[in-house]
């Protein structure tokens, strides 16, 4: 089991999260990950660094492997600019850039190069077009298409160092990962109850994922003690509460602090893992292995990044590392 660190670039400024990636490194995570957002899930966050700087900077900077997130729809991101930013990333640091974990995106980030934001369908058509693109470019092909991202003429002249990157699918829900399991390399899929993690991991396996990879996000508030971490979670973290089918329509950060407005600290107990102690997440994480999942990043959804690292890899990576 390989456990990861997330960077949340919507939450800390590059500079800092470049630290942290030294740090986590430092106290034996095994790989990274980060997310890539062109605004912040609310303004109380504050933060949106550009994530492809970033990461150069990042796999730089350390020795760890990394993936991170793209939405290659054909709004924010071509995917013919997608393929050609990981094949750079992974010329520069052969067999450190991991994955990348394509998605259909939500209107937070993508809506703001003016091009509206359309129904599920074809977005979820748009992101397969967009992986068939990128693997195209990436296995040398000139790529000429008039679908529903158009390509003419394109070539990577500096193609990823080989075997390229996998591309995952990113799931939240068992009828997209049945979907996905057909044509992504692996799942990307965010922490939840065994119960609902195992109809999405099953959905999967099912589309034609069987023996692919499987990856975790999991979020987490680590504090002294749980009323600390459960007010952490929601200062911090509420805004994820909203359903994955209204928050992909929300559009400003705004919207998601009006969404949220009612949660509760006690309601975050189904979405953030909660508690003050490192046994409780060494069992929570190895529950997650069971399952099938091989990369588990974990996100501590607070701001006292340092501490986590620290306490994570001193009292909870050893023992997951036996």
């Amino acid at each position: 089991m390989k456990i990861g660190f997330h960077a949340s670039h919507e939450q800390f400024p590059p500079e800092e999260l470049l630290k942290l990636a030294s740090l986590a490194q430092q106290a034996g995570f095994d790989a990274a990950m980060c997310s890539d957002h062109f605004h912040p899930w609310s303004p109380s966050q504050g933060q949106s660094g550009f994530t492809w700087s970033w990461l150069g900077a990042a796999m730089q900077a350390t020795q760890l492997p990394f993936g991170t997130m793209a939405i290659p729809g054909g709004w924010r991101y071509h995917p013919a600019i997608v393929a050609q930013a990981g094949a750079t990333l992974s010329r520069m640091f052969p067999g450190r850039f991991l994955w990348l974990a394509l998605g259909s995106g939500e209107a937070l980030n993508e809506r703001i190069v003016g091009q509206g934001w359309p129904e599920k369908a074809e977005r979820n058509r748009r992101l397969k077009e967009a992986a068939e693109i990128i693997r195209a470019l990436w296995a040398g092909e000139t790529v000429n298409r008039d679908g529903a991202i158009p390509v003419e003429d394109a070539r990577l002249y500096t193609g990823p160092h080989d075997p390229p990157p996998l591309l995952y699918g990113a799931a939240l829900s068992p009828e997209t990962a049945g979907w996905l399991g057909g044509w992504a390399d692996g799942l990307l899929t965010v922490g939840a109850k065994t119960e609902q993690l195992r109809p999405i991991v099953d959905a999967f396996r099912r589309g034609g994922g069987e023996g692919k990879k499987l990856g975790l996000q999991v979020h987490v508030s680590w504090a002294a003690s749980e009323e600390e971490a459960r007010e952490q979670a929601h200062t911090h973290w509420r805004f994820n509460v909203v359903p994955p089918g209204a928050a992909e329509l929300l559009r400003t950060p705004e919207q998601f602090d009006a969404a949220t407005s009612t949660v509760r600290p006690e309601d975050m107990e189904d979405y953030v893992l909660m508690s003050p102690d490192p046994a409780f997440y060494v069992e929570a994480l190895r529950e997650f292995r069971s399952l099938g999942f091989e990369e588990i990043y974990v996100h501590n959804v607070g701001t006292n990044q340092r501490e986590f690292v620290e306490a994570f890899g001193r009292e909870v990576l050893p023992h997951l590392h036996e």
